[in-house]
């Protein structure tokens, strides 16, 4: 062993300090670089935190600069830590936009009696009413010209439409010409002003989006004409149309215009009353080439919801169809990226074979279902079970339509009903159409309960205001109709951009397995339950006057086979509940293995072997030098 000591080499420490030197230089000037371009990047799955193709090309196409000014009060004391980190998600994300270009963001902090909290009262934000006295102010306003709009409040459970919201904005300050929607309706969706002393109704929830982006009017079903026309018009469950009511719509059809129908065989808020002998619609739906029987409802195993009995305990009901990714037309902007849509009691549509129509199915139900008598919709989850046989048919619960259609009305306008029978027929109108004039869409849905808020929305109290936390796809469906029907297509693909929290699919995937096998054996067991109640009945007719009280010895035999059945297929039930169980905990134990063991080994590993490397590297440096 040497102890010679290294000479010192002042041309190699100069080399290598010149060299940290450059090095240093050289990653600021990449820092410098690179803080220049616009480049970013999401890690999530469905891009949650970039803007879709949809907003870009809205973004495109905007003829006039757009000024966001954002009034956010950041520095109340005691904020929530929620909605601090709310906030800051919110100004990331409007970055994006002014990385977009034509976009310019303006954040101002409304202080009391300043001219920032006198600037956000002029766009219409008002403050929200703290507990602490604060005033907190947390919206938004676009500014284009001379037009102007504004979000007053920007609610965290509207999180995963904050896009839409925003581009929306961008896009109605852009033009002003707004669309136009009449709603034509059985059932009280525009809500109901305060009469008598007594609270009215607020509209239904997706009237009150409807209105943010166009102007909604009401049409009673008792009307005689369209007083406008529409560019989109909805109807509603509708109980009765008049007469030329019916012909009003057909002439819009005629025209080109667009219908959205959402008509139900058994209206939840109805179950008390008989259903009507026919739907209001029939004679349009007939000329469109579809129709409802109004009474047949659909179970669908496959997709069946989650609800509390009589008995307060948590049933799947297959009459509450819970539509997910696997029932929806992924090749239709409508639909394609829905993910859960409740529809309640629906009835099915179907195409009458002779119609020559486009026809699109929007939403089916899983192959695991059938068709049912109006009066089962009474009946608990349980005794739907025991008469349910699989038709292997998927059902349609939403249907587009395209055609030039040709009218229901073959011999013109109907006769005023104040006219006597006995008057001559009108002629013909002057404005008639036999035949549409160019290509219409039309839209049904054999659903009308999925719009009530309960089944879409629910209301929470945050801080003294009053916010609506949107829980499944109802909203997004209907607002994505009535962009397609009404022409801005691009605004679509924003809505639904996917869910910030993800359901477990395989869990679902293994109860659904479970419960088709668990379906099956309950109506063995029912069946053959009734087949030795019925061989008992049998042995009863068959026994003496005198032996009325007396079992047979057949008839014991009987029943203890039956009894030894019914604990076997007992114990099978079990079996399968207990390897239900068993699969989800098997699953989550490998998840918990893998995010709590198996990554950070992993990640040590990795380590471990590249301080190796790099120790080996600088031991074969040494030996060189």
């Amino acid at each position: 062993m040497s102890d010679t000591p290294k000479k010192f080499s002042f041309p190699k420490t100069l080399f290598s300090a010149v060299g940290a030197v450059l090095l240093l230089v050289m990653l600021v000037l990449v820092n410098v670089v690179f803080s220049m371009l616009n480049l970013r990047i999401d890690a999530t799955k469905e891009n949650l935190y970039s803007l879709s193709a949809g907003s870009k090309k809205i973004l495109s196409g905007i003829k006039q600069d757009v000024t966001i000014k954002v009034f956010y009060s950041k520095d109340i004391p005691n904020m929530p830590v929620q909605l601090k980190t709310y906030a800051s998600r919110v100004q990331d994300f409007l970055s994006e936009y002014e990385h977009a270009g034509k976009v310019k963001i303006e954040v101002f902090n409304p202080k009391p009696d300043s001219e920032e909290e006198d600037l956000a009262q002029r766009y219409g934000i008002e403050g929200i009413d703290l507990p602490s006295g604060d005033k907190l102010y947390f919206g938004l306003a676009a500014v284009a010209a001379d037009q102007e709009e504004a979000i007053s409040t920007l609610d965290p459970a509207r999180e995963e439409q904050l896009e839409y919201d925003i581009t929306r904005l961008i896009s109605r300050v852009q033009s002003p010409k707004g669309r136009t929607i009449g709603i034509i309706s059985g059932i009280p969706v525009m809500g109901s002003p305060q009469m008598f002393g007594q609270r009215g109704m607020q509209p239904w929830t997706f009237v009150a989006e409807l209105r943010k982006t166009y102007k909604v009017e009401e049409v009673a079903p008792t009307s005689d004409k369209l007083d406008k026309d529409f560019d989109l018009l909805m109807i509603i469950h509708p109980k009765e149309l008049s007469s030329n009511l019916q012909y009003a719509i057909d002439q819009h059809v005629l025209n080109g215009g667009a219908v959205l129908v959402f008509e139900d065989p058994a209206f939840t808020a109805d179950a008390g009353g008989r259903p009507p002998q026919t739907l209001a619609m029939d004679k349009l739906f007939k000329a469109w080439g579809i129709r409802i029987d109004n009474t047949k409802l659909v179970m669908d195993f496959d997709h069946p919801t989650k609800l509390r009995n009589q008995q307060n305990q948590v049933e799947d009901n297959p009459l509450w169809i819970s539509a997910r990714k696997d029932s929806f037309n992924k090749d239709d902007m409508i639909t394609a990226k829905l993910e859960n849509v409740l529809m309640p009691m629906s009835g099915v549509i179907q195409k009458i074979p002779e119609s020559k129509a486009e026809y699109q199915s929007l939403i089916k139900t899983g192959t695991n279902s059938m068709l049912t008598e109006m009066f089962k919709m009474r009946l608990n989850a349980q005794m739907l079970r025991q008469d349910f046989v699989a038709s292997n048919e998927k059902y349609d619960l939403a249907v587009r339509i395209r055609d030039t259609f040709k009218t229901a009305f073959p011999e013109g306008k109907p006769k005023d009903d104040k006219k006597k029978d006995g008057q001559e027929k009108e002629s013909l109108p002057a404005g008639h159409l036999s035949e549409g004039k160019k290509k219409a869409t039309i839209i049904v849905v054999a659903d009308s309960d999925l719009l009530q808020d309960d089944y879409y929305v629910s209301k929470q109290n945050f801080m003294g205001v009053n916010f609506a936390k949107i829980f499944n796809d109802n909203l997004n469906f209907v607002m994505n109709a009535a962009e397609v029907l009404t022409g801005s297509e691009d605004l679509i693909g924003i809505r639904s951009r996917g869910k910030f929290e993800r359901p477990f699919v395989r869990v679902q995937e293994l109860e659904k397995k479970a419960q088709a096998k668990w379906l099956s054996r309950e109506q063995d067991l029912v069946r053959k339950a009734e087949e030795a109640n019925l061989k008992l009945r049998e042995f009863e007719q068959k026994k003496d006057p005198s032996q009325k009280f007396i079992i047979s010895k057949d008839q014991e035999e009987e029943i203890r086979r039956f009894q030894e059945e019914k604990q076997r297929i007992n114990k099978e039930l079990k079996e399968v509940r207990r390897n239900l169980r068993s699969d989800i905990e098997s699953l989550g134990t490998k998840l918990k293995f893998i995010n709590i063991f198996l990554m950070p080994l992993l990640a040590s590993v990795a380590g471990i072997f590249y301080a190796m490397y790099r120790r080996k590297k600088s031991l074969n440096v040494e030996k060189q030098s």
